[in-house]
Order: structure tokens, then C-alpha cells, then sequence
């Protein structure tokens, strides 16, 4: 079986496309969420979507399975906030390890049900956590922080530790807003990879907030690759925040400055008044096919408000281009 590694020499991979939009199909409610298991769990539930890893399996796994007939390569793991300190706002930090241990079958049992001839791999994903190392929450105490650095590094651990006991592939640090929390996630990695001595490939993916170029926490698109170019990563890119259209300009400027492979998962265009995506997977796909024929982009898929449709048509619209040759670089990070 090939290594992605040798994938990616060979051709554009697909990574698959939003979970929380397919989840939303399903309509579920509080008792769905809840489950057996937790139908008397004291706090609200309904909306925590890392929980139904635990509680409705079977759905979480047929997402996977949908990614996966559309042609996805990479399918990430339904973990974007299972980490202690998101899951505080549910109380649940103490099912986090496990949420990704689950989180990580579900995904694998997919690829196994799947049964493809071409290797299929599963990226555990790591969210940006709903707290910030870099920007205080109290406008009146510009030096507050709502979390240390070691707190991030501790439930980052304890993520990925789940997720590598689950056999995932990959680790994907991704939507990163604010540069110090995917640093925290990428020491926690490499910790976790010489306790255990298991190493993965890492993806890391950044979002840009604004017609600016920078990330919420204000760097720019060059100073953001440089603080994270020292975890050696598999590929650096862009997700969220944007539609294809406007990550164009973005995209271009990291595949000029990208020593490694890179990705792009735009949203389904920019959300409308009422906060849904409208672009149709055609239109997605043909943004896709122009980065991908521009010699820009190693891996793309899709962020919010993409379907397996959209999928589907951005696989086939790049599979026979060429994927971006890997710079030579002049100098290495040690």
C-alpha cells in the first residue's frame, strides 16, 4: 500500500468536506444527542457534535462513508472541539479521551467498510479550542489570558493521545486563528510522538479572517507559515473563514512560500443573511480546478456548508492535473 507521501507526488489528494453540515441533515434533537447513556446527563447536549461519536456512531460513520464514495482520500475524525477545554461548556471534560478514541473508530470502520484498492487515510482532527493564547477577553485587561499555554499543551495531549490509540493516520491541527494555540497543539504532538514513539505525518491549516490576509490574531500569511515551519509538517494550507473565490490570493501566496505540500478547503462561498452556504459544488469545483491548473495547491477538499457534492465535483474536476512540485529550498529549518 502506498505511503501519502508517495501520493503526493503523484497527484492532487482529496480531504473530505464539512461534518457539521451533514450532521445538521439530520436534524436531530436533545434525546439524539443524548442517547441512552446520557439521557439523564444534567446539562444540554443537543448541539455538542463530538458527543454523537459516542451516542450515534452509525451516523457519524455513514458521513465518513459518503466523503468517502465522493471520492475523498482523507477523511478527518468528527473531534474538531472533543478536548477538555471546549467540552467544559457541555461539562463533559472527562470523556474527552475517549470521545476521540471513538471518534477514530468511527472513521476507521468507515475506511474499512469502504474497502477501496487505493489506500484511504483517517486525519485526527485538532480545533483551534474556543479560548485564545494570543488576545485577551476582557477588553479592560489587555494582558488577561483565559488559559495558559501548559493548559492548551495538557488537553491538546490528552486529543491526540485518543486519537493515536484510535488509529488515526494523520494529524491535522486546522482553522488555527491564533498561531500560539497551534503551537501549543504541535508540541503536544510531538510530545505525545517520543512518549509513545509512534510518529504521523502532520497537516496544519490556518484560516484568514479578513480581506487583510492575516489570521485573527493579526500575522500575516509569511510570518504565520514561519512560526509553525519548525514541526517539519506534511502540509501547510488554508481552511474556513473564506469561500474559494476570495482564499484565491491567499492560496497563491503560500504555495510560493510553502516548503512542504500544500492544502486549500475553502467554505461553500460566504454564508448568506441567515448564516447557510449557497454555492453550488460546480462553482466550488471550477475555483478548485483554476488553483489546481495555476500549479498552487497539493491537497484541497471543502470547509463549511460543503456536501459530499461538492466533493465529489472538485475530485473530478482535478484528477487528471498535476499536483505542485515541492520547492527546492535554499536553506532548511533545523
Amino acid at each position: 500500500m502506498k505511503s501519502i507521501q508517495q501520493l503526493l507526488q503523484e497527484r492532487i489528494l482529496i480531504i473530505d468536506g464539512a461534518m457539521g453540515t451533514m450532521i445538521q441533515r439530520h436534524k436531530l434533537e436533545e434525546a439524539d444527542y443524548r442517547g441512552e447513556r446520557f439521557k439523564d446527563y444534567p446539562s444540554d447536549l443537543k448541539g455538542n457534535n463530538d458527543l454523537l461519536c459516542l451516542t450515534q456512531p452509525d451516523i457519524i460513520k455513514n458521513i465518513h462513508l459518503e466523503y468517502l464514495k465522493a471520492g475523498a482520500d482523507i477523511i478527518e475524525t468528527n473531534t474538531f472541539n472533543a478536548q477538555k477545554v471546549s467540552l467544559a461548556d457541555y461539562n463533559m471534560q472527562s470523556l474527552a479521551y475517549e470521545m476521540n478514541v471513538a471518534a477514530a473508530k468511527c472513521a476507521k470502520d468507515a475506511v474499512q467498510e469502504f474497502n477501496s484498492p487505493e489506500p484511504k487515510f483517517v486525519a485526527g482532527a485538532l480545533g483551534p479550542l474556543n479560548k485564545t493564547l494570543s488576545l485577551s477577553p476582557d477588553v479592560n485587561n489587555p494582558g488577561f489570558r483565559s488559559i495558559t499555554f501548559d493548559e492548551a499543551v495538557e488537553a491538546y495531549y490528552e486529543q491526540i493521545k485518543g486519537l493515536v490509540d484510535g488509529g488515526v493516520d494523520i494529524i491535522l491541527i486546522e482553522t488555527i486563528f491564533d498561531t500560539l494555540n497551534a503551537k501549543a497543539a504541535i508540541f503536544a504532538t510531538k510530545k505525545l510522538f517520543r512518549d509513545s514513539g509512534k510518529q504521523l505525518p502532520i497537516m496544519i491549516s490556518g484560516t484568514i479572517t479578513d480581506a487583510s490576509g492575516r489570521t485573527l490574531s493579526g500575522q500575516t500569511l509569511e510570518a504565520f507559515y514561519t512560526s509553525i515551519a519548525h514541526a517539519k509538517p506534511l502540509s501547510v494550507g488554508l481552511n474556513c473563514a473564506l469561500g474559494a473565490k476570495e482564499m484565491r490570493p491567499h492560496i497563491e501566496e503560500l504555495s510560493q512560500i510553502a516548503g512542504c505540500y500544500t492544502s486549500a478547503y475553502p467554505n461553500a462561498g460566504l454564508p448568506n443573511a441567515m448564516g447557510e452556504y449557497d454555492e453550488h459544488p460546480s462553482d466550488t469545483a471550477h475555483f478548485i480546478e483554476e488553483w489546481a491548473k495555476e500549479g498552487f495547491v497539493n491537497i484541497v477538499g471543502g470547509c463549511c456548508g460543503t456536501t459530499p457534492d461538492h466533493i465529489r465535483h472538485i475530485a473530478e474536476h482535478v484528477k487528471s492535473i498535476k499536483p505542485r512540485p515541492l520547492p527546492v529550498l535554499e536553506e532548511s529549518f533545523s
